[in-house]
């Protein structure tokens, strides 16, 4: 069954500055979010993962965006939950993906392991970096991290 990553029904929420999507993860036929999500938070370390090993921590301050978890509660409020993923490069193209429970002070709790096809996920990945830069190409955007759509730009040139 494999890999399937869809952000859809984006919406921009003007007085937190964040982009919400109805995010939809599944993997090999086990669904592990279904539910509308902020999406920009994350994004530039999602976009990361494609190319680097990465490992999340949800307290990170925004400068520290390569710790940020790919996706996160769309309230504002850092302290709600986040969904944080450990992603490991392997030599034979395919992607270990981690999901965590991350607990301040204390090793995140490993929820489950998956094998993936690195040419999926890139492009899954991908996809949803460009959908973003396009959504807020017009809007007057000013994430919390100033540097969210250059980040993202970066990320998106490394091919």
């Amino acid at each position: 069954m494999g890999f399937l990553l869809t952000c859809s029904n984006w919406s921009f929420d003007a007085d937190l500055q964040i982009v919400h999507a109805y995010v939809k993860l599944e993997i090999d036929g086990e669904t592990l979010i279904d539910e509308p999500l902020c999406i920009d938070v994350g994004l530039p370390a999602l976009l990361l993962s494609v190319h680097e090993d990465v490992e999340p921590f949800r307290w990170a301050p925004a400068d520290e965006w390569q710790r940020i978890p790919f996706f996160c509660c769309g309230c504002g409020d850092p302290e709600c939950r986040a969904f944080s993923f450990i992603v490991r490069h392997k030599a034979d193209r395919r992607l270990e993906l981690t999901e965590v429970e991350e607990r301040e002070g204390r090793s995140p709790r490993e929820l489950g392991t998956y094998d993936i096809d690195w040419s999926d996920y890139a492009k899954q990945v991908r996809e949803i970096g460009e959908t973003f830069l396009r959504f807020v190409e017009h809007l007057d955007y000013r994430p919390y991290f100033k540097d969210t759509v250059e980040t993202v730009k970066r990320q998106l040139a490394r091919g």
